[in-house]
């Protein structure tokens, strides 16, 4: 459901937590948002009446098919060929042709159910590594099992593979015997619905990673992953595994999440940036992936209080070769991802391209130029341009990148608005060696700097920003 602001500027209240809330707490709210949520309230409450209505219903006429069903029973043929066992659905699509009229036995679970009449059901089983049309008929689906079978139920069919160019992947299964190796509640059916908010899809995150689509997303993570792994061990990087709980922070202490360890203070880590450096001196260009946590409550995309984090660290390069090995980093991972993941993108973004070399370089002078030349605002409202300083948002930041319609390194900000430990620039110290990748259609996808290596630039940058210099000894 839609987040509403429990007072101006105050902590987000979601639909979930409005429900809970005593009729005083939500009398504090802004008449406006107590209308909306109490309207959304109503809504739910109506479709869960419904629901009721018809699960009692259903119930009913279940209960009196159950008994009907009990008299039936199924047996194994033995006369048949033994069934191939051990195979995995993309097994059977691997194979193509040579696997029809082949008996085999395949697990999984009921992606989707589809009766017709008494005596014939279609069933859909996915088993995490592709999906299988499959028909049981007759007394297959006339016992109790048969009848009570909800959607992600895990089961087992043995059938013969046949060729049918109308199913998903031009074969399906025609079953001779099945078991139910766990069932599903009834209620399945009517957890998911089209209209869910995301309070209800994150409650129940466990079933919508199941569908396709989500599915799909998992796999593709796992290959994008994998992409960026080979990329750094194409390029000689080692892969480090820097500890997450640290004592000291790295992006600012207003977004740690403390926590007592052993009687101490300790911290989840918001970078691993320092502990790879740390690295640098015994295995030269490394890596890591790894969790990061921010504590900043926030509903926007940019705002995560864990993700895994990509992070590298390399010596001995100068500005323009960071810039380089970025590019090289988002182009090459690019295409091994569109190589391996090819059918997921065809679902899931099938207009994707290669990124074209070289990437545009722009400095941050110029953006906000390019905004104030083209109407890009501060305020939209009040028509106020940006000026030399300000912080690009992201809104503004996607609007500008998708006019220019090109990968962007932008790059040389303000050292006010950049981190202590950057390196300022050799012909304008107010300015620092930092750069953020921009894609159009995304935004900002990679930041980056030099990290200054003077021991007295660095440790006046401690004295400036008030941070205790003997925290970072290591």
């Amino acid at each position: 459901m839609d987040l509403e602001n429990g007072d101006e500027g105050g902590a987000p209240v979601s639909l979930e937590e409005f429900l809970v809330m005593s009729e005083e707490d939500r009398a504090k709210l802004p008449k406006s948002r107590q209308k909306k949520l109490a309207k959304l309230e109503a809504s739910m409450k109506r479709k869960d009446e419904v629901a009721n209505q018809k699960a009692a219903e259903m119930e009913e006429e279940q209960r009196a098919k159950v008994e009907a069903a009990r008299k039936v029973k199924i047996t194994m043929d033995l006369s048949l060929p033994s069934a191939q066992e051990g195979m995995k659905i993309r097994d059977l699509h691997g194979r193509g042709i040579d696997i029809v009229g082949v008996r085999v036995k395949i697990s999984g679970w009921v992606h989707q159910l589809r009766w017709e009449g008494r005596k014939l059901m279609f069933v859909e089983l996915r088993d995490g590594t592709g999906f299988l049309p499959a028909v049981l008929s007759n007394e297959l689906c006339m016992t109790v099992e048969a009848i009570t079978l909800h959607r992600e139920a895990a089961v087992a069919l043995w059938g013969t593979v046949v060729k049918d160019e109308r199913a998903k992947g031009g074969i399906e299964l025609q079953c001779d015997y099945w078991e139910l190796v766990g069932s599903s509640p009834g209620e399945i059916e009517f957890i998911l619905k089209p209209d869910s908010g995301p309070d209800v899809l994150m409650n129940y995150r466990y079933l919508v990673i199941r569908g396709t689509r989500a599915s799909s997303v998992l796999r593709m993570r796992s290959i994008i992953t994998q992409s960026f792994r080979e990329h750094f061990f194409a390029r000689g990087y080692v892969e480090l595994f820097p500890p997450t709980l640290v004592n000291t922070s790295c992006e600012g202490g207003s977004t740690l999440f403390k926590l007592d360890y052993f009687g101490e203070d300790a911290y989840l880590t918001q970078s691993s940036q320092m502990y790879l450096e740390t690295g640098i001196p015994a295995v030269g260009d490394c890596f890591c992936i790894l969790p990061s946590y921010r504590a900043e409550k926030s509903q926007t995309r940019r705002h995560l209080a864990e993700f895994h984090h990509i992070e590298a660290e390399c010596p001995f390069i100068n500005f323009e070769g960071l810039l380089s090995r970025i590019e090289d980093l988002v182009c090459d991972v690019t295409e091994r991802a569109m190589e391996k993941g090819k059918d997921l993108l065809d679902v899931l973004n099938p207009d994707l391209k290669p990124f074209k070399r070289p990437f545009r370089r722009m400095n941050y002078s110029d953006a906000i130029d390019f905004c104030r030349e083209n109407n890009i605002y501060k305020d939209e409202e009040t028509k106020t341009h940006f000026e030399y300083g300000d912080d690009i948002p992201e809104g503004p930041e996607r609007k500008m990148t998708d006019q220019i319609g090109e990968p962007i390194l932008l790059c040389r900000f303000p050292a006010s608005m950049k981190s202590f430990y950057m390196q300022k620039c050799e012909d304008d110290k107010r300015l620092t060696e930092s750069v953020d990748l921009l894609v159009p259609g995304v935004g900002e996808v990679v930041g980056g700097s030099m990290r200054t290596f003077d021991y007295e630039a660095l440790m006046e940058s401690y004295e400036r920003e008030g941070v205790p210099p003997e925290n970072y000894v290591w």
